[in-house]
């Protein structure tokens, strides 16, 4: 389980949202100078996003909890979200590809490209099509592990 702390910013219905601070390694990072992801953070700043839970232990606002998520609902997620679009674009050019391989076209390749995309477009439809089923799985959901306090900011 990985765990975070975090602080109740609302609670609604059986929900909460919760407040974690960005953690990132970019000042211990010896490489910071040269990396995109530094840059970008100096840039972009630090926004803070919600994160909503399901509350199953009665938290109030301003309380400060424990949240985690299981590795291997995050490992699935993110296998998802990476893997089945680029899987769709390389089946779909392949597909494309194999479709017009004896073919000398000069429209071939225009066939292969779309042929990709619609792949993709078909990766992306089958994420989107995970991300509603899963919304409710507590195996890809954060939740609530503990209060740390009870205090109102």
């Amino acid at each position: 389980m990985l765990e975070e702390a975090g602080k109740v910013v609302a609670v609604r219905d059986q929900f909460a949202w919760i407040e974690t601070a960005p953690n990132t390694a970019c000042n211990s990072c010896s490489v910071r100078s040269g990396c995109g992801t530094s840059v970008l953070a100096k840039i972009l700043g630090r926004r803070i996003e919600p994160v909503r839970v399901i509350d199953r232990i009665g938290v109030s606002v301003g309380d400060r909890v424990v949240i985690g998520i299981s590795e291997s609902g995050l490992l699935r997620g993110s296998l998802a979200v990476y893997c089945v679009p680029l899987a769709g674009l390389f089946a779909g050019a392949v597909a494309g590809s194999y479709l017009f391989s004896g073919s000398a076209s000069a429209h071939a390749d225009l066939t292969t490209i779309l042929a990709a995309a619609a792949g993709f477009a078909a990766g992306l439809a089958w994420l989107r099509s995970f991300s509603r089923r899963s919304e409710q799985d507590e195996r890809y959901q954060p939740v609530l592990l503990r209060q740390l306090t009870a205090t109102v900011d």
